[in-house]
């Protein structure tokens, strides 16, 4: 059974699914020092009808990356899906693109006061038993590697989802930047650790029409995370269109995933900015538009039923993995 915020699923129920999504994005310290300014029913309020029009798009399953470091809270999206019909499946881990936490920085193999890594206790609680007493585990894992690279803090975290994956099975997700090539730095050190590189997904690949950076993720084994349309920063959406089109045309729909890294609601993203310079950076799009616009590129509904639903069944039913 897949883990989700109510309980265990059947992997063939997984159905349509995206792969790098947010309920919330939130800073936690905000929401404990002005709980005022961010009232728990109206973020729940809000949520549910965002998911109301994923589901309605045609998505049964959605994994929600928001880990530590990005405000995620098991109490407050469980409310969300207790009351939706989206299956969502939550991760562990720690969002840093520099300094890991503090306590990760001084407690730990090698650092100041040594001991066994906290991070890794965490992470490999949170799948094995759940997130605290909220009765909820994690499916997945995460860690994050943008545009400093693979520093000291980033380097720990990396360590600790390693170990967490090797320990319990857990596929791995990431945030990488193309600009900076990283995955295959990703890569590199997951290998050398002995973690399967095809029960990792590069994320964010999809930020960049660099096909043969593509194909060598891609032919190392690793899913390429196509998870951010409608980020026009990042990559226009028809150049983004066109990269998936031409991998699928090369024989890679076997190897990606389909997903927007979008949110119901983000700190970091007022709205009124949000709508103004990001209409389409939104879960339901990838439905309503970007399938539609795929197949107009000539990618046929086989290429589009398996980035959708079948390579998403094999990265998050390690039972089936385990089987092969």
């Amino acid at each position: 059974m897949i883990p989700t915020l109510t309980g265990g699923l059947d992997p063939s129920e997984l159905g349509v699914t995206l792969t790098h999504e947010h309920i919330f994005v939130l800073n936690a310290e905000l929401m404990v020092n002005f709980p005022s300014r961010f009232p728990a029913d109206e973020l729940v309020d809000r949520a549910v009808r965002y998911l109301e029009e994923v589901k309605a798009s045609g998505v049964d399953t959605i994994v929600d990356l928001t880990v530590m470091g990005t405000g995620r809270n098991i109490p407050l999206v469980k409310r969300v899906a207790e009351r939706t019909n989206v299956n969502v499946i939550v991760a562990t881990g720690w969002y840093t693109y520099h300094e890991a936490p503090a306590f990760a920085n001084l407690n730990g193999p090698g650092r100041l006061l040594g001991g066994p890594d906290p991070l890794t206790e965490i992470f490999v609680r949170d799948i094995v038993e759940g997130v605290d007493d909220t009765g909820v585990k994690a499916g997945v894992l995460k860690f994050a590697a943008d545009r400093y690279g693979i520093t000291d803090g980033v380097f720990y975290i990396m360590q600790a989802v390693a170990d967490a994956h090797l320990e319990t099975g857990a596929p791995i997700f990431t945030h990488s930047d193309p600009n900076q090539r990283n995955g295959l730095d990703q890569q590199d050190y997951l290998e050398k650790r002995g973690v399967d590189l095809s029960r990792v997904v590069i994320g964010h690949s999809g930020d960049t029409a660099d096909i043969d950076y593509l194909r060598r993720i891609a032919d190392r084994g690793s899913f390429l995370g196509m998870d951010r349309f409608g980020l026009e920063a990042r990559l226009p959406y028809d150049q983004r269109i066109e990269t998936v089109a031409k991998l699928c045309e090369l024989g890679y729909a076997s190897q990606m995933v389909l997903a927007t890294d979008s949110s119901a609601y983000s700190m970091n993203f007022p709205d009124d900015a949000r709508q103004a310079r990001l209409p389409r950076w939104r879960a339901p799009e990838v439905m309503n538009s970007v399938v539609p616009d795929l197949r107009k590129c000539g990618v046929p509904d086989d290429d589009i039923d398996t980035m959708m639903t079948a390579n998403p069944f094999r990265i998050l039913d390690t039972t089936h993995r385990s089987k092969e």
